[in-house]
């Protein structure tokens, strides 16, 4: 049975930047806590744990003066940032630079003065962990839509700044600008700027991965079960081939899956690290 693990797997480049910088500051014996979880995926954050990781909320802030907090690839709103000022707290940034670019933006969009109706938009998932600190740079008048549904939060007749969570789906997103535009023109309004602020690597794993699910008898996925990134690139694999399991350890596998089946292929979320891609191949292969 051959088993090809798909070379688009494993971290994105701004979860892997924030790891590697948690376990540098860890394996110097710093102590460090974690402002949520780093990553969506269990495993990842219980190897992180076992090496100091601390993981905290909002709310720990106040009793770590002194004390070093992590800001995950996600990021945080500018309160973040002064609050930890104001406490005297030492933040390690390990924001994604994508999502740090696009959260100038988005404050840049914000405070222009050429209208004072502008209306920032986010095409993301509320209460999101990156959505909230892009929110939290648009002053916290941002509208936040996931569906169309969500359009009765809209003034069609005013400016609008669209901008999109960095890891939604690029053709989701595309179809939710095309129907904006049509209620803007419906209303005589082209006052519409949109921006193009899905991460080109997650933006290419859609395509990418129903290629790679057409290619093979058996589809395993490897995510974290609370990660939307996994959850969704998992929908586009089943799509294209029923034979497509979702896995979060190894303890999840039905070996029946295999039975009469010479090609597995391998794949994970932007949140499953490449070492858990290979433990599950190398356990595949042992069967």
């Amino acid at each position: 049975m051959k088993v090809t693990i798909d070379p688009d797997s494993g971290f994105c480049f701004g979860v892997n930047r924030a790891i590697l910088t948690a376990e540098s500051e860890l394996d110097a014996g710093n102590e460090v806590y974690c402002l949520g979880e780093m990553v969506h995926n269990q495993v990842q954050m219980d190897k992180l744990k076992a090496k100091g990781l601390k993981v905290i909320t909002h709310a720990d802030l106040p009793d770590l003066k002194g004390k070093q907090v992590l800001i995950r690839a996600h990021g945080e709103p500018p309160q973040t940032f002064q609050l930890a000022d104001k406490l005297g707290i030492k933040l390690i940034d390990a924001t994604c630079p994508i999502v740090t670019k696009l959260q100038q933006r988005i404050y840049e969009s914000a405070e222009s003065k050429e209208s004072n109706d502008i209306q920032i938009v986010i095409f993301g998932k509320p209460k999101h962990a990156e959505v909230e600190g892009l929110v939290g740079n648009a002053a916290d008048k941002a509208i936040v839509i996931g569906i169309e549904s969500d359009f009765e939060k809209i003034d069609f007749s005013k400016p609008v700044r669209l901008f999109s969570q960095t890891t939604m789906d690029a053709e989701r997103y595309q179809l939710i600008t095309e129907k904006i535009q049509l209620r803007m023109t419906e209303t005589g309004n082209n006052d519409l700027v949109i921006n193009k602020s899905v991460c080109r690597q997650v933006s290419g794993r859609a395509p990418a991965l129903r290629e790679f699910a057409s290619r093979h008898e058996v589809v395993i996925f490897v995510s974290g079960k609370n990660s939307a990134n996994g959850a969704y690139l998992f929908g586009v694999c089943k799509a294209i081939n029923d034979k497509s399991y979702f896995i979060s350890t190894i303890e999840d596998i039905d070996i029946q899956w295999f039975e009469n089946k010479s090609s597995v292929g391998l794949t994970g979320a932007t949140s499953t690290p490449g070492w858990q891609i290979d433990q599950v191949a190398e356990f595949i292969r042992s069967i």
